[in-house]
């Protein structure tokens, strides 16, 4: 006889809220990174054309590596609560 698999254990709620908050703050920063090289006058030699471009760099620049470790401490956890 077939034995059914075993049910996986749900994720813990600060697992969840770890890779949420980590994936939701990386994208702001690649959609912010996007928008200043595209729509907002693009990055010279000098930086930004515009001050919006300004603005968008200095967000890009603080939620890329921060939204990468939060997602990365998020997947850790993850992997460490598999069976």
């Amino acid at each position: 006889m077939d034995t059914p698999a075993p049910k996986a254990k749900p994720l813990p709620a600060d697992i969840l809220t770890l890779l949420r908050s980590g994936g939701s703050i990386l994208a702001v920063g690649l959609l912010s990174a996007l928008l200043t090289a595209t729509v907002l006058g693009g990055i010279g030699r000098q930086g930004p054309h515009t001050n919006l471009g300004w603005l968008t760099l200095m967000i890009a620049l603080g939620c890329l590596p921060f939204g990468t470790l939060l997602l990365g401490l998020g997947l850790a956890k993850w992997i460490g609560h598999r069976p």
